[in-house]
């Protein structure tokens, strides 16, 4: 079996575009708008907040291009992983502040449970 990560996959993108070419083509105006139209940020700042982003969603892909991008306009490795480490102290944060969600229904305990009937759909998605 091939490489289920691997970049020459993304080569099948244009397959994809063709089952929805419409969706496909918002998709690719709003990345340009994004990336090319608007202009307060830089685009080598832009690349690194999309390194981060990337790791934060653990797109192998994403990563590359990204980072080879970055690359180009003159980024190195040590503003990489300064911004790597934003993102992780940034996300451990979150988890730490999210935490008070676990209290709080800690404390509630089964008080909400009688009230579901059983046919009920689920809560949480995730």
């Amino acid at each position: 079996m091939k490489s289920y990560l691997s970049p020459t996959n993304l080569q099948r993108i244009p397959e994809l575009i063709k089952l929805s070419p419409e969706t496909a083509a918002s998709y690719f105006h709003f990345e340009h708008q994004v990336y090319q139209t608007a202009n307060t940020l830089p685009q080598k700042t832009k690349e690194l907040i999309a390194v981060t982003v990337a790791h934060v969603t653990g797109c192998p892909y994403c990563i590359d291009v990204h980072v080879k991008k970055y690359k180009t306009l003159g980024g190195t490795m040590e503003e990489i992983m300064e911004a790597l480490l934003v993102a992780a102290s940034t996300r451990a944060g979150a988890i730490l502040s999210h935490g008070v969600n676990a209290l709080i229904s800690y404390e509630e305990g089964e008080e909400n449970k009688s009230q579901k009937g059983p046919n009920d759909v689920p809560e949480c998605f995730c």
